[in-house]
């Protein structure tokens, strides 16, 4: 059998980092190698780790779509912009969704593009590899099954059921059945368990955005939240708390750019402008409205912003003006204009003013994509110790995140009446019911993570009664045949063995 070999170009080369993205541009790979003879190096097996990064980029939004899958599915967005543009996208919102589905197909696609590039660093770096630096081969190795993890975690939510994949395989091997969810949530929690023990608690410098062990212990606590293993999601929560991380001070501040990469940033994907191949966060010319050379899609619904709390004189919960564009409210230093969008709403957490990303380069912002912060680490151990009947537990890491979003009155000068926290305002949680708590812990999930493309599969992972009441306004939903979207019509022509 002739030698496998590993291609890598300039535009997969790439750590999505920071300032940093220029020195990793500096020896581009070019060509194709042995495998073997490739990761000879530390230089090379970076290289190679960088190009595992590249699907989590939006500089794509069209073809990087879990902003269409997690949220325009869900009942917190639509597909904005004209009718008809990006049809697709449009049929996954009304659950005409076809194998043929360009979004299905793209995020399929994307994933698993990452899991080849994951099994090469993995194949190529064996603990006999005397070639590379032990701490080089085993910080490659962690980053490896962490992205491996990730991806695979991604694919088997969205999908189901999936072909496992855990070498660069032949066309032959390639030929392969789906395998039952638990076996995928088995590998991904072997990935993020070994990952945890390779990865440094932090980096430092151009190293900044890679994946580290709090990442991967924050994986693994929403892997078994998913699997519902309540008692692990809990404590593995917790681990990620004792590592240091922190909520910041202003909720908005999460989702700047001169505030990326900060106390809260578990993980993000990390972007950055004025590159060549571009690097730059693509969402921002996506969602952005028109009059700002923006595309005008993803509009936020009334449905997700009547979720947000109000007291009784009628101040919002601050995390609704700093999530969504409306009428009256200040949007990035311009007054609001409702038809900007057919919803009256706009999002702005991918968004960056045109101060700091002109209309002329709208399609190339430097601002980072939050995969997971430390406010969701602290509902999943909310969520985990409710369900595992610590309804009194439950409340401490709760009421963590609702003490932040009311008190950024206190830190946001920008906020009318900064100082003072509004009266009966996001007041502390008491109740130890579990389902009453179960709901509210539901509602605060879908306030504080809303427009981050996790509402669809929380949905689904909530069940069929609760599915189906969050997508009545959807006639085309079925619980049993939506709960999945289809395997992408290529994998089936290609993959005889796939077994549908």
């Amino acid at each position: 059998m002739k030698p496998q070999l590993l291609t890598l170009g300039l535009s997969s080369a790439l750590l999505l980092a920071t300032a940093g993205c220029k020195d990793f541009l500096e020896q581009p790979v070019l060509g194709q190698y042995a495998a073997g003879e490739f990761f000879n190096s530390d230089t090379n097996v970076i290289l190679a780790v960088n190009a595992a990064y590249v699907p989590l980029s939006f500089r794509d939004a069209s073809s990087n779509v879990l902003w269409v899958l997690g949220d325009v599915a869900s009942d917190d967005a639509l597909k904005g912009s004209n009718p008809g543009d990006q049809a697709d996208f449009e049929n996954v919102q009304n659950f005409n969704i076809t194998p043929i589905n360009a979004a299905v197909e793209a995020q399929w696609r994307r994933d698993y593009d990452g899991i080849f590039k994951c099994n090469a660093v993995l194949d190529g770096l064996p603990a006999t590899n005397t070639s590379v630096s032990p701490t080089v081969l085993a910080q490659a190795v962690g980053q490896a099954k962490f992205l491996r993890a990730w991806y695979y975690l991604q694919l088997t939510t969205i999908y189901g059921d999936i072909p496992l994949h855990l070498k660069v395989e032949t066309p032959e091997e390639l030929q392969s059945p789906v395998v039952p969810q638990a076996q995928i949530y088995a590998q991904v929690e072997t990935d993020c368990q070994e990952a945890a023990a390779a990865l440094p608690p932090s980096w430092t410098g151009t190293d900044v955005g890679r994946a580290t062990k709090g990442a991967a212990l924050a994986l693994l606590a929403k892997t078994y939240l998913y699997e519902k293993k309540w008692a692990q999601a809990a404590q593995t929560a917790q681990q990620v708390g004792a590592l240091g991380y922190s909520l910041l001070p202003v909720f908005a501040d999460n989702f700047r750019a001169a505030t990326k990469n900060n106390a809260e940033a578990v993980f993000s994907v990390q972007h950055a402008s004025g590159l060549s191949p571009g690097q730059g966060n693509n969402l921002n010319q996506w969602f952005a409205p028109r009059p700002q050379n923006g595309y005008g899609f993803y509009a936020p619904t009334p449905s997700l912003v009547a979720n947000f709390e109000t007291t009784s004189a009628g101040i919002v919960d601050p995390r609704l003006d700093y999530t969504v564009g409306r009428a009256g409210q200040d949007f990035f230093g311009v007054a609001f204009d409702p038809t900007w969008s057919s919803t009256s709403f706009v999002s702005k957490k991918h968004l960056q003013p045109l101060t700091e990303i002109p209309t002329s380069i709208k399609g190339d912002g430097n601002l980072n994509f939050q995969a997971i912060r430390y406010a969701e680490v602290l509902l999943i151990q909310a969520e985990a110790l409710n369900e595992s009947g610590n309804s009194a537990g439950a409340l401490v890491p709760l009421n963590q995140v609702r003490k932040r979003a009311r008190e950024s009155y206190l830190y946001d000068t920008k906020l009318t009446g900064t100082g003072t926290v509004p009266a009966g305002l996001l007041p502390d949680i008491t109740t130890t019911d579990q389902s009453q708590l179960r709901e509210l812990i539901r509602r605060e999930r879908r306030s504080e993570l809303a427009t981050e493309f996790q509402r669809f599969f929380d949905i689904i992972r909530y069940g069929e009664a609760y599915a189906t009441q969050a997508l009545s306004s959807k006639p085309n939903f079925s619980y049993a045949r939506n709960k999945f979207f289809p395997i992408p019509q290529s994998e089936r022509d290609t993959n005889k063995k796939l077994g549908l």
